[in-house]
Parts: structure tokens; C-alpha cells; sequence
């Protein structure tokens, strides 16, 4: 699996001759080189750019690419992948020769108009943080939160594409049926029981061929990277409708990726050993191999913040709600591919793989307002003195992510934005 190699790229003391990529809080040092999509001015399509401290480099107008298609660089093979990745970082290397002609490539981020990081084909979603799974089943059903076949099988449900859009979002809050419950007809009103859910969404580049499962060893070779995913939620709407076939109108209305895609290849130095509490059954050998067990997981930091009208119109920054991180994660990146694909179902660049909410262990890391406030009884206060509960008109949350690890550079994801707007 190239992704998994650690070599010069990810060196800690590699510089680069643009100042702001060497800055110690930056999301984009040298050693992430993320991709995404973007526009200048008012031109029509879209270039594929790299980010880069505070800009965005024009890969065909660095003379790296010769087209703009995202779906063509997201097929590519791993080790063509490698090789696009170095000749990156040699061009934005302190004393480099073609520094001159990436320079003159460059956009402040500040500039540009960024889209869709990818045409998204199908969107699958999963329910791998087993600690959000346990806290939610609690809530419905206290003497048995987990059902039997969690710790056997990735639990995931076919999502809907056309409204996955990208940060920072605005979308209008969801209609639906709600029931008063006590055997009384429901009704149609906007949502009053409106979460946020912390995700990441996997980027499947490589495709795979129908009636061909792709093995543990080989699933990482279809990934090409990871942004962060707010999969909003309208919780009343769900209770109502998700049985027996589970969501619908409660999770289609929005969903909000991060711009940058960080490869595969930056995140090799943040890997870690992927193991299961003592006591666990051990993976179906499909869903198991050696280098997964040794490599799988990934530590990457997740925050989630909040920004309410009130604190927006009183200058009031984000406040941050909750950390958790993708190593709580029940099952790993290469065991949800294998498995989507273990029945014959193909895989095309471009779809998106959800990881579910990611919630960590104790009770202030849940990963969504339904686990921070115990199903809106226990609604959290704010340091301006507001309560929350669910979500209000106005308010926006703020998704953050980072890898950091002794010996190598930190790298972020940027953020995911979104802000609910009244119906």
C-alpha cells in the first residue's frame, strides 16, 4: 500500500519558500498538499488546486497537470499518486528551480471561490463510532444499546449525492412529519430537533469492477483521501420515520464537505495500531489482515464549535462543543471498503464514504448535540449565557481536524462550515 510509506515529503524539517506554509498553525504546510477545486472571478469551470499555507497553487498552470478533471486525478494509481505528491513538494521546496514558475501559479486562498472538491457519484454512510452508537442506543433503549450484529458487520445505510454541498454552506431549515406521539395523527412542520454530526467522508479515487470484492489488502489503493463531513440530522423527523428502513427526509435535506481533500500519502505518518476492546469478537478474517492490525487506524484530532446568531452579532468567536478523534472509530478505512465492495458492488472516483458520527468515550465528546445534551434534556450553556439544546435559525457549527505526532509536522483539514437559515 503506497499510502502507508513514510519518506522525504513528510520530512519535519522540509521548508518551503512561501512563508505562510511554514508557519507552525497552518492547516497546509508542505508536508499536507490537499486537493480541491476552485475559481477566479467570475470564470467559467474549475481548476484543481493544491493548498499551500495561505494560497492555492494552479496545477495546469504550474505545468503539473494537464487537465482540470477531478475524477482523472482521483483514478489514479497509488504510485502515480506518489509521483505527482513529490513532484509537488520539489517544486515548493525551499531553493527549488521551479519556484519562478509555481509562484506565478499561485491565488491567496482568501481570493478564490472554492467548490465541490469532487463530483460525488454515490454516497454510502457508516456508523463506525461505536461510542456515538452506544450513547444514542441508550437513549431508546437503556438495557441494550448495542444491537447484536454492530460488532460483526460496518452498519451503513445508501445516502442521496444531490445535496451534499460544499463549505462554508447555508441551507434552509428541513420540513417533515413530526409525531406528537400517544397514537395522534403527525403533522408537517420544520424540524425543532435539528444535530449537527462530526464525520469524515473517505474519497474513493481507484475504481473497482463489478462482481470483483477488493480485498483488506488491496482497499487502501482505492482511497484517495479525506475530508471532513457534517451530516445534519433532524432528529424528530427521524424517531418518526427510520423504521423499518431507517432515515430519509431526516438526513438527505444537507450535507457539508470540507474543500481540501488530504491524501492518502500525507496522512502516513499519523497511523496507528488498530485494535478492538478485550473481550470483542475478532473481525470475520475478510474484514482482517496483518497490516491492518498493525496500520489501520488513523489519529486524526476532530473539534466540533459553535457559533450562535447572538455571538456573531456581538463579536463573539466559535466556541468550541467537543473533541473526539478517528482512532474511537469502531472498524478502520480499508474494513468499510472491503466490505461495501465483498458482494460484487463496484466502486467508482468520486464516491464518498461517511464514517458516521465520531464521538469519543466520555460524555462531553459526543459528536453531535443528541449525545451533548442527553436527547435535548440537558441543554449545555454557552459562555455568553445561551443555552443549547438543538439547533437554532442562525446558528452555525464549525467542524475541525489535525494530525499531529512527535517528530513530524502538524497538517489540518481546514474547515467545514455550515449555517442553519429559517424555513
Amino acid at each position: 500500500m503506497a499510502a502507508h510509506r513514510i519518506d522525504d515529503t513528510h520530512g519535519a524539517g522540509l521548508q518551503s519558500w512561501l512563508a505562510s506554509a511554514n508557519h507552525p498553525a497552518t492547516d497546509f504546510p508542505i508536508q499536507n498538499l490537499p486537493y480541491g477545486r476552485f475559481t477566479v472571478g467570475d470564470e467559467p469551470g474549475w481548476r484543481i488546486g493544491v493548498a499551500i499555507g495561505d494560497q492555492v497553487l494552479d496545477l495546469q498552470h504550474a505545468g503539473v497537470l494537464d487537465h482540470s478533471d477531478m475524477a482523472r486525478l482521483l483514478a489514479l494509481a497509488p504510485e502515480q499518486r506518489r509521483v505527482l505528491r513529490r513532484t509537488l513538494s520539489e517544486g515548493l521546496r525551499q531553493g527549488s528551480p521551479k519556484e519562478a514558475t509555481f509562484k506565478a501559479a499561485l491565488h491567496p486562498q482568501a481570493s478564490v471561490r472554492m467548490g465541490m472538491p469532487f463530483d460525488v457519484g454515490d454516497y454510502t454512510d457508516f456508523y463506525t463510532g461505536i461510542h456515538h452508537a452506544t450513547t444514542v442506543g441508550k437513549l431508546f433503549r437503556p438495557d441494550n444499546p448495542l444491537l447484536p450484529n454492530y460488532k460483526w458487520v460496518p452498519i451503513g445505510y445508501h445516502g442521496r449525492a444531490s445535496t451534499l454541498r460544499v463549505s462554508p454552506d447555508e441551507f434552509k431549515r428541513p420540513m417533515g412529519q413530526l409525531s406528537p406521539g400517544n397514537g395522534a395523527a403527525p403533522t408537517l412542520q420544520p424540524t425543532k430537533r435539528l444535530d449537527h454530526e462530526l464525520e469524515l467522508g473517505l474519497v474513493i479515487g481507484q475504481p473497482s469492477q463489478q462482481g470483483e470484492p477488493i480485498a483488506i489488502e488491496d482497499a487502501e489503493d482505492h482511497l484517495f483521501g479525506i475530508v471532513l463531513l457534517n451530516d445534519w440530522s433532524a432528529r424528530d423527523i427521524q424517531a418518526w420515520e427510520y423504521q423499518p428502513l431507517g432515515p430519509f427526509l431526516s438526513k438527505n435535506f444537507a450535507s457539508t464537505l470540507s474543500p481540501w481533500i488530504v491524501t492518502m500519502e500525507a496522512l502516513a505518518p499519523y497511523r496507528q495500531a488498530f485494535t478492538r476492546p478485550e473481550g470483542d469478537p475478532a473481525p470475520l478474517p475478510y474484514l482482517d489482515s496483518a497490516r491492518n492490525r498493525e496500520q489501520g487506524a488513523i489519529d486524526i484530532a476532530l473539534e466540533v464549535w459553535v457559533q450562535t446568531a447572538a455571538m456573531r452579532a456581538s463579536g463573539h468567536a466559535a466556541e468550541r462543543l467537543s473533541r473526539s478523534n478517528f482512532t474511537d472509530a469502531y472498524w478502520t478505512a480499508a474494513q468499510l471498503v472491503t466490505h461495501h465492495t465483498v458482494n460484487g458492488c463496484d466502486l467508482r472516483a468520486g464516491d464518498l464514504l461517511g464514517s458516521g458520527t465520531i464521538s469519543g468515550p466520555a460524555p462531553e465528546q459526543g459528536g453531535s448535540l443528541l449525545e451533548l445534551t442527553q436527547g435535548g434534556q440537558r441543554p449545555l450553556t454557552l459562555a455568553n449565557g445561551e443555552t443549547l439544546g438543538f439547533l437554532a435559525d442562525g446558528d452555525t457549527i464549525v467542524l475541525r481536524a489535525h494530525c499531529e505526532r512527535e517528530g513530524y509536522r502538524r497538517i489540518g483539514f481546514g474547515e467545514c462550515r455550515g449555517t442553519v437559515l429559517p424555513r
